[in-house]
């Protein structure tokens, strides 16, 4: 049986000194790509996970009769929430899909009453996952240093990209073959060009989880989406390819994911200040305590890419208090995030607000 999930307390974080300095750089370091794609392309974009394969609308249900653990936060009253899942890959700027990097998942929960995070406007839950376990550094800082060499590469050399994109792919799959993930790789364009639709998707980093601690994850249950599951597009020739299948399939795809908690049961084993650290599922095994279902649509409709790709920002900082972002990480995305959505809204002369935000 796992061991009694750990208890949150406000010292299970450690801050560290120089937070404020990364944070600095963060915003310095996006703006660099902000303002170099908002230039060549006419459009400002998102600075991470900018290019969106697909939009889609949907709902969450929350079980009923979960318990006392797991009905916590939002998940502590069973009923039903409209949700946007926006499905991207993870570069600053507009790439050809050829260039194969991980998938990211967002998730809008819509109408969440309860007392706000500092600054969260509107009433949503907000989730952002990838289709990773763990997060590519161990803290904000690491992670600046990796971003400062991608910011130069920004808009730049599509074709050597491309290239070096085959290349690390099949350097991606030896190491696999013999047991090695490496998040370094996927992220530099090594990731399997997998189809976004049959995938798994991780929070990486930790929240709270009312009276607890948690890491989330989104996971395709549905037949037609576990098919999928470890299917590689090919995206030869294709800039849109990721858009263009997603689009075809779930115009014939009734979704279904589940919306799983993986509690902390050991802060030594797993960790709150390091995210390269996986929470081994046998000692914290993930459980399901909501569905997601999404009908057969169009995942491209003109209206709904609208209003969420352009009108609406995602981020973690944006939800319950019972949700708080935990961790170096989570702490280090709030200032830049918020900081992205205002360099896209100046740009583009294009108001962005969380639904129900009065706005």
């Amino acid at each position: 049986m796992p061991a009694a999930p750990v208890r949150y307390t406000p010292d299970v974080e450690k801050i560290a000194a120089d937070e404020g300095k990364t944070i600095e750089g963060l915003n310095e370091t996006f703006d660099t790509i902000l303002t170099t794609v908002a230039e060549h392309s006419g459009h400002a974009v998102r600075s991470v996970h900018a290019k969106a394969h697909g939009i889609l609308e949907g709902t969450l249900t929350v079980e009923a009769g979960l318990p006392p653990e797991l009905a916590q936060g939002m998940f502590a009253t069973p009923g039903e929430h409209k949700v946007y899942m926006r499905i991207s890959t993870n570069a600053g700027d507009i790439l050809p899909d050829a260039i194969s990097l991980p998938r990211g998942l967002a998730l809008k929960v819509l109408d969440v009453p309860g007392e706000r995070l500092p600054g969260a406007e509107g009433t949503t839950q907000n989730f952002i996952m990838v289709n990773a376990k763990v997060f590519q550094a161990p803290t904000a800082d690491k992670f600046l240093g990796s971003l400062k060499l991608l910011a130069k590469t920004t808009d730049r050399a599509e074709g050597l990209k491309v290239a070096a994109s085959t290349v690390l792919r099949g350097v991606n799959k030896v190491l696999t073959a013999v047991g090695i993930e490496s998040p370094t790789i996927g992220g530099l364009g090594g990731a399997p060009n997998v189809d976004p639709l049959g995938e798994t998707y991780y929070s990486v980093t930790p929240f709270r989880y009312g009276d607890y601690i948690a890491k989330f994850s989104v996971a395709p249950v549905a037949p037609a989406l576990t098919a999928l599951t470890g299917t590689e597009i090919d995206a030869s020739g294709r800039p849109d390819a990721i858009r263009e299948t997603v689009q075809s399939e779930m115009k014939g795809i009734d979704g279904v994911w589940e919306f799983r908690v993986q509690l902390c049961r050991d802060l030594e084993r797993q960790p709150v200040e390091d995210p390269t650290v996986e929470w081994d599922e046998q000692e914290a095994p993930f459980v399901k305590v909501a569905t997601i279902r999404v009908r057969a649509q169009d995942s491209w409709d003109a209206a709904r890419v609208d209003a969420v790709d352009e009108h609406m920002r995602f981020g973690v900082w944006t939800g319950l208090a019972a949700h708080r972002p935990l961790g170096n990480i989570n702490r280090a995305r709030n200032e830049p995030y918020r900081h992205s959505a205002e360099f896209r809204e100046r740009f583009n002369g294009c108001p962005i607000h969380e639904p129900g935000s009065g706005r």
